[in-house]
């Protein structure tokens, strides 16, 4: 890339000093690459250890890696080291935002804390990742995707569902908590827009997570006394699974009193009852609900299934594995996908999900080599004539 990438989306003109690794807040900062923000990602001399996790087309640039980290430039500076730290203050001294993803002890011995980057640039909007939200006695444990999820109840629930606790597929923790360290930033710099004022802001991901959770789940639990437990029945219902039907499986949900009318009179089950006409009825028992509706799917093929219910308008759609994704005719109609030329040949990234009639965004670029800009970036920021040129190692070839 021979000049720094610079987007027309709604983030054009912000600067980013990215200094997260893994999936939380690359993920975060990724987004905001793909919306016209100008992210640096600051890395140590190994690199980002998400570079080697998965398949890769040469060694460092592993599939995750490249897709949190599409659209960024990369520098290398040893952080342990006073020329290191040097660099980084003079990329603070012209950011807009800075994110990182250090335990709060490990940013503070560095010297870069939130007091200290402030007193060089008062209006940096700057953004702690942390496992943990340092005021809680758990400030200073590790946290990774699995064990918040087992922390902030998602395990259990799976086990009332399934009946054995279990992981879901995918990671959610790192990636709702790196969503929200996207709003919140972006908040901030909303503020900042208005006021002129920065500030600092933190995102646990155990709170994150538990605030997830805890929308549909604290339910009863809210009020003064409880009126139950924390829990919402219909989502760890044990029948609540995709129905199996003559040659396979579909996913449907017949929730609402309309939708539930207009299958009862299509299909005309033999249990159809009067005791089940509303929400409300239904709901209070909805296992014995999806049971007996499982029973009935058993006797068409998913695609009669398919045909009746969104012919009646009820939501419906086949099971469709991560593959199918990637060649799905909805998503390829409305341009989801964007193919960009790398070094390495063509990668076909899964694009920017929302539009903007103005300032779309788009996919602003492959993901860096390890210290790929770090000439370029030691250019831009007048760092050759310093000490601290020394550590912007690796090159632009």
């Amino acid at each position: 890339m021979d000049e720094k990438p610079r987007g027309a989306g709604p983030l054009s003109g912000v600067r980013v000093i990215d200094l997260t690794s893994m999936v939380f807040g690359p993920y975060a900062t990724q987004i905001m690459a793909d919306m016209g923000a100008d992210v640096i990602k600051v890395e140590p001399p190994g690199g980002d250890a998400t570079r080697y996790i998965s398949v890769a087309p040469t060694p460092g640039m592993s599939g995750v890696f490249v897709n949190v980290n599409r659209g960024k430039r990369s520098i290398v500076l040893d952080l342990q080291s006073a020329d290191g730290k040097a660099a980084l203050w003079a990329l603070l001294e012209q950011a807009d935002v800075f994110i990182h993803s250090m335990r709060s002890k490990a940013i503070a011995r560095l010297g870069f804390d939130y007091a200290a980057v402030a007193a060089i640039n008062p209006s940096i909007v700057y953004t702690n990742c942390y496992g943990y939200g340092r005021k809680g006695p758990e400030r200073d444990q590790p946290a990774y995707d699995d064990t918040i999820q087992a922390e902030c109840g998602l395990t259990a629930v799976q086990g009332m569902l399934t009946g054995e606790a279990s992981y879901v597929g995918t990671i959610v923790a790192d990636k709702v908590a790196g969503l929200t360290a996207l709003y919140a930033t972006t908040m901030a710099l909303f503020h900042r827009e208005r006021t002129g004022e920065g500030q600092e802001v933190e995102i646990g991901m155990f709170e994150t997570m538990a605030s997830f959770m805890l929308v549909e789940h604290a339910n009863g639990a809210m009020f003064d006394p409880p009126l139950g437990p924390a829990c919402y029945p219909r989502v760890v219902a044990a029948n609540r699974r995709p129905y199996r039907t003559r040659d396979g499986q579909v996913s449907a949900l017949i929730y609402n009193d309309k939708h539930w009318a207009l299958f009862v009179e299509a299909v005309k089950p033999a249990w159809a009852s009067e005791a089940f006409a509303t929400l409300g009825q239904r709901a209070q028992q909805i296992d014995r609900i999806y049971g007996l509706l499982a029973e009935t799917f058993l006797t068409r093929t998913t695609q009669e299934w398919l045909d009746l219910l969104r012919k009646l308008g009820i939501p419906a759609a086949p099971l469709r594995t991560p593959d199918e994704l990637m060649r799905n005719p909805h998503l390829e109609a409305v341009g989801f996908f964007e193919t960009i030329e790398t070094r390495r040949g063509k990668v076909r990234f899964p694009g920017v999900p929302t539009t903007f009639s103005a300032t779309p965004g788009k996919v602003a670029g492959p993901a860096p080599e390890l210290g790929e800009h770090s000439q370029q970036v030691r250019e831009e920021f007048g760092l050759d004539a310093t000490g601290a040129a020394a550590l912007l190692t690796g090159s632009d070839t």
